[in-house]
């Protein structure tokens, strides 16, 4: 049966995308069937797999749409986000909800193993409809004040889903662009570690251009041939280690 992850936190620019492609690509790597589906309309994740996507847009998963064609190109069969998503709050979250669950059963259908989901830095129909259809969440975040300060925002959010989508489990959070010279870092990180020690994940991503340079060029950290990306290639494989064994997937 396949598995579904939503890639969310309410606060932007804090490494979501980065996280969900280079699992996309990971798992991948490993033979499983994974969909990619883009919430997020600034579409950064559908830029850099644009390679991989169908003809079935983000918006039409929460339709009335009771079948369609999604194929994997490399093992990854991308729905890419697109402007109607803007035009989710017009519908009623129930409506939304229900719409995107079936649609999530219809890729299911198709033989996918995973189901990986970006979404925006906002609680809207679509964040809570990837979330009252999901099976696990994770949340990067940044080591700075007004990224913490978003924690307890997120946590109140997935308990909140959570009442109504009692299968969601949270894998916990994913220290991201960590500086290791920088005092202030340091400091969040062991406070974080502190305070949430069972919901920090064991794996935390420098700030590393090399990651950039790669989402730039529609492929995996681990693809670009320069010194540089040998450390960030390390993290971000624990990370997707770590996630693959929290997810049970076979």
């Amino acid at each position: 049966m396949m598995k579904t992850l939503v890639i969310a936190n309410q606060k932007g620019g804090v490494g979501k995308t980065s996280t969900l492609v280079h699992l996309a690509f990971d798992f991948a790597e490993r033979g499983l069937k994974v969909a990619v589906i883009d919430l997020d309309t600034q579409g950064n994740a559908s830029f850099t797999l644009g390679v991989h996507k169908g003809d079935i847009v983000a918006s039409s998963l929460f339709g009335a749409v009771t079948q369609f064609d999604l194929a994997p190109i490399d093992n990854i069969a991308l729905v890419p986000a697109d402007a109607r998503l803007a035009d989710l709050e017009k519908l009623d979250l129930q409506q939304a909800a229900n719409g995107f669950r079936e649609s999530i059963a219809v890729i299911s259908a198709h033989g996918f193993d995973v189901c990986l989901i970006d979404t925006a830095p906002s609680l809207g129909n679509a964040m809570a409809s990837a979330l009252l259809a999901a099976d696990f969440v994770a949340s990067p975040i940044e080591l700075e004040a007004y990224a913490l300060q978003g924690i307890t925002k997120m946590n109140a959010t997935i308990a909140a889903i959570r009442k109504a989508n009692t299968k969601l489990q949270f894998l916990g959070m994913i220290p991201s662009k960590v500086d290791g010279r920088n005092p202030r870092h340091t400091r969040y990180l062991a406070e974080l570690q502190a305070a949430y020690p069972a919901l920090i994940m064991p794996t935390p991503i420098g700030y590393r251009s090399s990651i950039a340079d790669a989402l730039a060029s529609h492929c995996p950290v681990w693809e670009i041939r320069r010194t540089s990306a040998r450390a960030a290639t390390k993290e971000v494989r624990a990370m997707t280690q770590h996630i693959h064994d929290k997810m049970e997937i076979a």
